[in-house]
Formats: C-alpha cells, structure tokens, sequence
C-alpha cells in the first residue's frame, strides 16, 4: 500500500510575492468519483497525464495510488468525464531540505494559494517557511474535490 502524508497551509500572498520563484507547472484536472473516503481524479500536469485512487484521510495521512496515463487519454477523460476542473499553477520549492508545492489556483478559484508538504512519516519534523499562513491541514473545504464544486470565489 502506498500512503500520502501531507501537511497543508494557506499561503501569506504580500510575502510570497516578495520570493523570487521558480518557472511554474499549468495543472488541469478533474474528478471522476467523490465520495466520503474515496476520490479519483484525471490530472494533466505539463505534458503527462496521470490518475489518482486516494482513500480516506486519518490526520495528515491518506491511501494514494497514483499511475501515469497516455496525455490524449487524460484530455479525452477530462473532456468526456468530468464536468468542472481545477486549474492551477503549481511551483516547486526547496525549503531547509524538503520540496514545497505551492498551488495558485486559476478560473473560479482565482485567489487562493494553498502550500503542501509531503513527508515520509507523520513524524518527520520539517521547518516553515516564513511565508507560509494558517495550517488547513484536514479542513476539507481546502480539498481539490471541494474546491470544483463549490469555489473560493463563492466563499466571500
């Protein structure tokens, strides 16, 4: 079995704007089941397609399967399975030795700028970086599978 763990927070935008970054990567991806305790997603990221099974979350740390697909197949799913996606640009971080993802959310969730860690245990200590905010690990409203149905830009 493979598990992910990850820790999520909101982004501070004024101090992340500050950072020099990285080229960022367009993600697209879209949601074939949700359910309590099961998503399956399309993604593309760049030019690769993959599809993701993950399990239901226990604190910071959930089942995950994830499989690369041909690009065509994941476009053709997107276009013929799902109704909404998800854009974002993600950017990818070195921070005292551990990657960051950083999300910038596109289209109707345009605004939010969510940062994930992903850790080999739940254990393992990691520093923050300083432009990091509130920690929204476990809050499902910060969930890609929410966010497609119901967007930030409808929250305020």
């Amino acid at each position: 079995m493979k598990y992910e763990i990850e820790h999520k927070y909101l982004v501070n935008r004024e101090l992340w704007n500050l950072l020099e970054k990285p080229a960022g990567m367009r993600i697209v991806q879209g949601y074939l089941e949700d359910q309590p305790g099961k998503t399956i997603r399309v993604r593309i990221k760049g030019d690769q397609g993959f599809l993701t099974i993950k399990g239901p979350a226990v604190d910071a740390t959930r089942l995950e399967y994830e499989y690369s697909i041909p690009l065509t197949d994941a476009e053709e799913i997107l276009r013929e399975f799902t109704t909404q996606q998800i854009e974002k640009i993600r950017y990818e971080i070195d921070f005292a030795g551990k990657r960051w993802e950083i999300d910038q959310f596109l289209g109707a969730n345009e605004g939010l700028f969510i940062a994930e860690i992903e850790l080999e245990n739940e254990a393992d200590p990691y520093d923050k970086p300083f432009w990091l905010g509130e920690e929204v690990t476990g809050n499902p409203h910060y969930n890609n599978s929410y966010l497609v149905k119901k967007p930030f830009i409808t929250w305020h």
